[in-house]
């Protein structure tokens, strides 16, 4: 079992925030398997994304890789706080949570949202005792949307955002609050991203009155998202059509999208492990926890994620290719 903050994650694999978690029934499954320890909802925003065909996945043929040009979930977000409440209050005695993600580059957006998820915390009870069920992940990191790259890199944009998250801590220690990462490939994104929240109690004078939980509102870092920018050919993937390669040269409609699986995994290990490595150097960063993610597609890869620093370990690819059977093939022969 692996604790952030006051979520319980047993055992400590997960599924990323994905599109193979949009759907009710999608939702139902995650949380009823043995082999996951919490369930990741699609990103949501307050009204919904508008999605279409334009929006989709192609997976590689010769590896467990995939690239997609989703965005986020079409459902708005209190589409998922119905849902989520259902679940749950049909199950009062387990301890299995929901980490909600969420996004938006509106602070007063952002925060009406977080609003909402503590109005649900509320009719669940969820701030008493000794563990919650609800988790909120601030996704910064997709590639996919048009005309806004992702905030997280140029993670000091992000101060308005995080203000807000630290905002609702204040009021609420018993939130528990994560950012999901993009992948990054030199050493001064780490260390803004390290900066940025490692500041977030001296921007506030309200931590000052925080006499429960931790001093950081930051909780847990999910990395990483998908790489952007990148590219599959048609005939790379499954299913390919060869007649229509002429005018369908690309994997997807867009050309360009996010890749995933494992074509990133090695990117995304070095990103867990130089994040471990700093907040190791950070005595109020030390219980930060890291959710590793990016090409976990086999027990041997979930291994490697521990062995860099993640508590806990989400995939996504692996789940879009072979469904539920996902996790309990990554589970195979573990004991945690």
């Amino acid at each position: 079992m692996v604790k952030i903050h006051r979520i319980s994650v047993s055992p400590p694999l997960i599924n990323s925030s994905c599109a193979w978690a949009s759907e009710l029934h999608e939702l139902e499954d995650l949380y009823k398997s043995t082999y996951t320890g919490a369930v990741t909802t699609r990103t949501a925003t307050l009204l919904g994304f508008a999605e279409d065909s334009t929006h989709t996945v192609a997976f590689s043929k010769d590896s467990a890789s995939s690239i997609n040009s989703y965005g986020y979930s079409p459902h708005p977000l209190a589409t998922y706080l119905d849902w989520i409440q259902t679940i749950i209050q049909n199950d009062p005695t387990s301890s299995k949570p929901f980490i909600i993600s969420i996004t938006s580059s509106s602070p007063n957006t952002l925060s009406s949202m977080i609003s909402s998820i503590q109005t649900l915390r509320t009719t669940l009870r969820d701030a008493e005792g000794s563990h919650s069920r609800i988790a909120i992940e601030l996704n910064t990191s997709c590639p996919n949307i048009a005309d806004c790259p992702p905030p997280a890199y140029n993670f000091p944009s992000l101060a308005p955002l995080l203000s807000v998250l630290a905002e609702h801590y204040w009021k609420d220690p018993t939130l528990t609050l994560g950012l999901k990462l993009p992948p990054y490939v030199w050493s001064t994104q780490f260390e803004d991203v390290i900066h940025g929240i490692s500041e977030l109690p001296a921007n506030h004078a309200a931590s000052r009155d925080v006499t429960e939980g931790r001093m950081n509102p930051i909780a847990f870092l999910t990395c990483t998202n998908t790489l952007g920018s990148s590219l599959f050919f048609s005939d790379q993937t499954e299913h390919n059509h060869e007649s229509t390669l002429s005018t369908c040269q690309f994997a997807l409609p867009t050309a360009i999208g996010g890749l995933a699986g494992e074509s990133i995994h090695a990117l995304s290990l070095g990103n867990v492990h130089t994040f471990t490595q700093l907040l190791a150097g950070q005595p109020t960063l030390q219980d930060v926890k890291i959710i590793g993610v990016g090409g976990v597609t086999s027990p041997e890869a979930l291994d490697r994620m521990r062995k860099v620093g993640a508590s806990v370990v989400g995939c996504a690819t692996l789940l879009g290719k072979e469904g539920m059977g996902a996790f309990k093939r990554l589970s195979v022969g573990r004991q945690d």
